[in-house]
């Protein structure tokens, strides 16, 4: 099977192979930009995403091991244009997560852990609420189950930043009066990375 790297290289030659990245990622990328900016606008924040992907192969990081943090970097950088889908996703959120009361539940000091996107949507105010580059750093976090390489490589910023993009999130995000980070799921995946390695 070609690696990512190889299938790009292809297509600088034969365009119509990078059909096999989008037939490779586009779910995975297609799940993440509907969180992000709902239903309605789904199915253009990720053709256009592909389309600026295709369209800038030439630059993609030929020793990069996937493709799949690059494209959700794109996604991320387009998703941010569609602002306003963005914003009825996050108003959407907060309905939600009122209706459904889930706030005390997240702000329970006990050593469970939430499920990812009841958390979220329970923060939703709060997450949309956060600087925009702390709250891509969190959502790929999240949402793309990337690592910390891995949402470096897909915002083009250094490893040690992103780390401290997510321990600022973890204190924004902790329940008024705390004085610890708030523990969600995601920081039982951290956790993990650290024990393997994968998270420095």
């Amino acid at each position: 099977m070609s690696t990512d790297s190889e299938i790009i290289g292809r297509s600088l030659e034969r365009p119509e192979a990078f059909s096999e990245i989008f037939e490779r990622h586009v779910r995975p990328v297609g799940g993440y930009v509907r969180r992000r900016v709902g239903a309605d606008a789904v199915d253009d924040v990720l053709s256009e995403t592909f389309l600026v992907a295709f369209r800038r192969r030439s630059s993609f990081d030929q020793t990069a091991e996937s493709a799949l943090p690059w494209l959700l970097g794109i996604a991320t950088r387009v998703a941010k244009s569609h602002r306003a889908a963005e914003a009825r996703q996050w108003r959407s959120f907060e309905a939600s997560a009122g209706a459904a009361e889930h706030t005390e539940s997240v702000h329970a000091a006990s050593d469970d852990r939430l499920d990812a996107d009841t958390a979220l949507r329970a923060l939703a105010p709060r997450i949309a609420a956060l600087a925009g580059r702390d709250r891509d750093a969190l959502l790929l976090y999240a949402w793309a189950d990337l690592t910390y390489e891995q949402i470096a490589e897909a915002l083009g910023v250094p490893v040690g930043t992103v780390r401290s993009r997510l321990n600022r999130v973890r204190r924004k995000l902790a329940p008024p009066g705390s004085h610890s980070a708030t523990r969600l799921t995601w920081m039982a995946k951290e956790e993990n990375d650290a024990a393997y390695g994968t998270g420095a």
